[in-house]
């Protein structure tokens, strides 16, 4: 198997490393121009509106004129209709009235017109958005004031068009954060995927390295089998090897698919306890309940099932330091089945109770820290079901159960 070189993943990281600081310079570079555009139209509004409300202006200055060169008031020139019909083509709201309030020329609605404390509250506003302009014609005529509002359209441009153009920018920045977002999902995903290839590759290739020995030792045990030498220590080395051939067979599973058989666990669990017990120290003693019960059957691959017992084993012998008791129990509950794997040892420490099975995490002075971590991945990920510390306190010991599915649920 062909592994990514060193340098390789080095230009990798440098690649992605660059992809990510030239997209933020270009999202940077983005938000920067679309504020500066959105600020120039800002200005191209503001400049509109300031010509819309001159043009309204002298709109209004026109209504001077006619004021000045009519006798409004006397019977001879006015016409109150002809002022009503040219104040209903005003778009600017329009009030002109005399020093007591009396209302000659007038655009708005009937019911602000008739009712005075609307009428003054109208001019008051209008007062404040634009200086009113006063007509004397003379002693002999009433003085009248034209007063002037804004137009909707102007306030439309000046306040919705505003707004909607200042939260631009934002929403922009919005949509490249969501997008970098992805990009890191992508980049992780892909990384992640980079690892569980390399893996893969590796149990594999070990399973293949490891072929050759042990077709070798078989041989070689054969020929034990013909020499005038301990038949036990032969029976004994054969099942070494079985075990062996056992691990061969596992790595190579790493990363294949992985089929599921309807077996009895009783007996899975009871080889691997029965290997053990010939193996551990004299001052550990290990007990099992399963081959006194009656029969359970569960789908599970065989191989890789017994490789977690074996990493649960190991586990409690390294905790027990050579001295104590381990206790591996089967059983039901409703719907599922477990296995539970517990011991006297040293304990752990709660905040580590789901630590333990995470990648690299090890308490001991040497390891890896894979093995929980592999045993988790075969049980959640291959036969779906659950794998945790159950009970744990420091110098009492710890369980930790194994629960999957009932075998006539499947």
């Amino acid at each position: 198997m062909k592994l990514p070189s060193i340098h390789s993943r080095i230009l990798s990281t440098r690649g992605r490393t660059i992809v990510i600081i030239v997209g933020v310079i270009l999202a940077v570079l983005s938000v920067c121009y679309t504020w500066s555009v959105s600020t120039s139209m800002k200005h191209e509004d503001e400049e509109a509106i300031r010509q819309l409300r001159e043009t309204e202006r002298n709109n209004v200055e026109m209504w001077e004129d006619i004021l000045r060169s009519t006798n409004i008031g006397g019977q001879m020139v006015y016409n109150p209709e002809l002022l009503d019909k040219l104040a209903e083509h005003t778009n600017v709201p329009l009030i002109i009235a005399d020093e007591r309030l009396n209302v000659w020329v007038t655009n708005l609605p009937d019911e602000i017109v008739e009712n005075r404390d609307l009428l003054r509250s109208e001019i008051l506003r209008m007062s404040e958005h634009n200086k009113p302009i006063s007509v004397n014609k003379g002693m002999m005529h009433p003085t009248f004031t034209i007063y002037f509002g804004t137009t909707d359209y102007s306030n439309l441009v000046s306040s919705a068009h505003s707004e909607a153009l200042a939260l631009f920018p934002y929403v922009q920045l919005v949509i490249i954060i969501i997008f970098a977002i992805f990009v890191y999902i992508a980049i992780s995903s892909t990384k992640q995927n980079e690892q569980n290839r390399v893996w893969v590759g590796l149990a594999k290739e070990t399973a293949h390295q490891l072929g050759t020995p042990t077709s070798s030792l078989l041989g070689w045990l054969e020929y034990l089998r013909s020499q005038p030498v301990d038949k036990m220590a032969v029976d004994e080395m054969s099942k070494d090897l079985a075990h062996l051939m056992k691990i061969v067979d596992r790595f190579s599973k790493i990363g294949s698919e992985t089929q599921l058989t309807l077996m009895n666990i009783n007996e899975v669990v009871g080889d691997t306890v029965m290997y053990f017990r010939r193996r551990i120290p004299r001052n550990v003693t290990l007990t099992y309940n399963g081959l006194a019960m009656a029969p359970i059957s569960v789908a599970i691959n065989a191989a890789l099932f017994e490789w977690v017992i074996e990493n649960l084993m190991k586990n409690s012998l390294d905790a027990l330091q050579g001295q104590g008791s381990i206790d591996v129990v089967v059983g039901e509950s409703g719907k599922t089945v477990y296995v539970e794997v517990s011991d006297t040892g040293k304990g752990i420490a709660k905040s580590n109770w789901t630590r333990i099975f995470e990648p690299g995490f090890t308490t001991k002075t040497r390891g890896w820290g894979l093995g929980l971590s592999l045993s988790r991945r075969i049980i959640e990920e291959y036969h779906k079901g659950k794998i945790a510390v159950v009970r744990s306190e420091m110098g009492k010991g710890t369980t930790i159960r194994v629960t999957l599915k009932r075998g006539d649920d499947e």
